[in-house]
């Protein structure tokens, strides 16, 4: 099963390309619809600020992490 799988992935690059896209892009949708309703629900500014400023946090430490 898993060897089938492989020959598809690799005759198959585009598709799974976008399928992969498509995931990664909804799972980034929920996350936002999680955090809008969690995150300071009455104050969208503050709400993006800290989205904003949590997500920089993230990827300068996995930059920093991958650097080292």
């Amino acid at each position: 099963m898993l060897k089938k799988f492989h020959s598809l992935k690799k005759k198959h690059r585009v598709p799974f390309a976008i399928l992969i896209g498509f995931s990664v892009i909804l799972f980034w949708r929920g996350a936002w619809g999680i955090l809008d309703v969690y995150l300071f629900p009455d104050n969208y500014a503050l709400s993006s600020i800290v989205s904003l400023g949590l997500g920089l946090l993230g990827a300068t430490h996995y930059i920093v992490n991958e650097l080292m």
